[in-house]
């Protein structure tokens, strides 16, 4: 929950010297395993359709298993059965709030399978793509099994809600851009970087309000710093068309004695500066709290922007973007539709997770629990599943021959409230049907109610890939105790726990896969210690750790060998993986 969860965040930062060396009594970093009865004899690769054509992707809404029509109850508003017990109802709004009580688009939006995301090389949105199953990209050449650090770029922090916020953090993951050439000439970067086709940018919005802008190699600054004076405490996205736009919302509105406007932002990169965008101060929302920390997607085919937004809408954007590489212009002219909703659980509202999503099918975890499944063509909510307490950890999308399948889990924060509340509780990790939000199996393990840093799943999951694609990994955070952590690999058939990992230092930081050119798959996690771990993940045992200063919360990306994060510690770091 958003209101808690900027103290939560504070928490951390101010305790973080405090929290390595209490950490650091308990001597509990132990692997457990269990039987492994899925592991891959032969790796292939998936095969994948590179269709981008929304009209042939769309999924034909009644041909959905277990399909009912809406019910229309009056107002414009329709409402449908949840997967386990009462009613969702949404409705349709303009960009004016007006209801549109028979909302009929253009055409369908429809995205691809995950491959055909984006058109450039990188990670260009939180986890990479619409599946959010990709944090790195490219191979590793990994022989030292080591890492180290080879630049960091300083940056700052603000004061806001009660709270000391610093660095980079959740979720925090900087976006790596191998640019068309024609794009870096209009953006009018150097020349040895126009002509360099292995020049990557790191672009990263931070927590003191900045956009640092970076070379890859050398942490050297592309361009100046775009300044907002409002922290980005989520992930932006880079338009994957190669347009040189940057999307990323506020994540406070306060910075020391200064209160701003909510604001969605859109950003020139020619220009360096902010040209478009939306406040999250709306009417029309269930909630008056307007941050953005979810990382947008952006169909490239139909121009379409989604972004959830902390409100409790999901805002549906046609950009009209528009750019001319020749003529050294870009341009973005926004038009919204928006998606409310409500369910008998819902008191919170909001969304801070990443929506993923499966041709036109998009979905997303909300602070009161649901996992929500909508129909990006018609706003029309298409099933909801409760999970019992706040949902933050962005969704993964698994594309199988047998269907689309979900991987998430829940948090200890609602259960926890009040005077009555408990402290610790059973958190879920569950496999979804994408088709009907039923359940395929589930995992629960306790964990411990912190009002200032939750307990729970935070941290988004990652799907095993090569040796290890029979399993899937969570890094989970306060079980057992409040300051350690598990991480977990399980089977992804059945759920069964191959190996846990308890960690003496919980973290939020999302895990990260690495694909070796020899072949082998080494995982990456970072803690709530400042401690960068290289592990093996058919063991769940360190090759080798760095430490770094401070909590690690922010989610790493990789591009190649070079890995960058950043820290409380109001760094960021480009390390090398040898």
């Amino acid at each position: 929950m958003p209101t808690l969860r900027e103290p939560r965040v504070l928490a951390a930062t101010l305790a973080s010297a405090a929290l390595v060396s209490l950490a650091a009594c308990s001597t509990a970093d132990v692997v457990t395993t269990g039987p492994r009865p899925h592991s891959p004899t032969a790796t292939t690769t998936p095969s994948r359709s590179g269709e981008t054509d929304p009209a042939r992707l769309a999924l034909s809404l009644p041909d959905l298993p277990g399909w009912t029509a809406p019910t229309a109850v009056g107002d414009g508003t329709f409402s449908r059965p949840m997967v386990s017990g009462g009613d969702v109802s949404w409705k349709v709004l303009d960009q004016n709030n007006a209801v549109v009580p028979d909302y009929r688009p253009a055409g369908p939006v429809a995205f691809g399978d995950s491959s055909v995301y984006t058109e450039v090389p990188g990670v260009l949105t939180f986890r990479g793509n619409n599946y959010r199953d990709a944090p790195a990209y490219g191979t590793t050449d990994v022989r030292e099994k080591k890492l180290q650090v080879v630049w960091t770029q300083d940056t700052g922090d603000v004061y806001a809600e009660g709270s000391h916020w610093a660095g980079a953090g959740w979720t925090g993951q900087p976006l790596l851009v191998n640019w068309p050439t024609a794009t870096k000439q209009a953006m009018g970067l150097s020349q040895a970087q126009v002509d360099d086709p292995d020049f990557v940018e790191v672009i990263y919005p931070v927590v003191d309000g900045n956009v640092y802008r970076l070379d890859l190699a050398t942490g050297r600054q592309t361009k100046a710093p775009i300044s907002t004076g409002f922290a980005f405490k989520g992930t932006g996205s880079v338009d994957p068309r190669g347009y040189p736009l940057l999307y990323a919302g506020m994540g406070l509105n306060q910075n020391g004695d200064t209160e701003g406007t909510w604001r969605y932002r859109i950003f020139d990169l020619i220009q360096n500066k902010e040209v478009s965008g939306w406040d999250g101060s709306d009417a029309g929302a269930p909630r008056d709290w307007g941050a953005f920390d979810s990382s947008a997607l952006v169909n490239a085919a139909t121009d379409t922007l989604i972004e959830p937004a902390e409100n409790g809408l999901v805002y549906k954007v046609k950009l009209n973007a528009s750019f001319d590489a020749a003529a050294k212009t870009v341009s973005v002219r926004p038009e919204f539709t928006k998606l409310w909703y409500t369910t008998p659980d819902s008191s919170r509202h909001g969304i801070e997770g990443s929506a993923a999503a499966y041709r036109n099918l998009m979905f997303a975890g909300d602070n009161d629990g649901n996992i929500v499944c909508w129909d990006a063509t018609t706003l029309q909510v298409v099933w909801v599943h409760p999970t019992g307490d706040d949902t933050d950890a962005t969704i993964v999308l698994e594309d199988t021959p047998s269907g689309p399948f979900l991987y998430t889990g829940n948090e200890m924060d609602k259960r926890g409230e009040g005077d009555g509340g408990a402290s610790h509780g059973p958190v879920t990790i569950q496999k979804l049907n994408a088709l009907t939000g039923e359940q395929v199996w589930q995992y629960q393990v306790d964990a411990a109610y912190n009002k200032a840093v939750n307990g729970g799943l935070m941290a988004t999951p990652v799907l095993g890939t090569g040796e290890v694609s029979d399993l899937v990994f969570f890094n989970i955070a306060k079980t057992g105790s409040d300051k350690q952590g598990s991480l977990v690999a399980l089977d992804r058939q059945t759920g069964a726990v191959v190996w846990n990992r308890t960690l003496p230092h919980f973290g939020w930081s999302s895990p990260l896969l690495l694909t070796g050119t020899d072949g082998h798959t080494y995982g990456v996690l970072g803690d709530s210690s400042g401690l960068l771990h290289l592990f093996d993940p058919n063991t769940g045992r360190d090759f080798s750790t760095l430490q770094l200063s401070q909590n690690i919360e922010a989610s790493p990306a990789v591009y190649g060998n070079m890995l960058v994060v950043g820290t409380y510690a109001k760094k960021l770091y480009g390390i090398r993986i040898s």
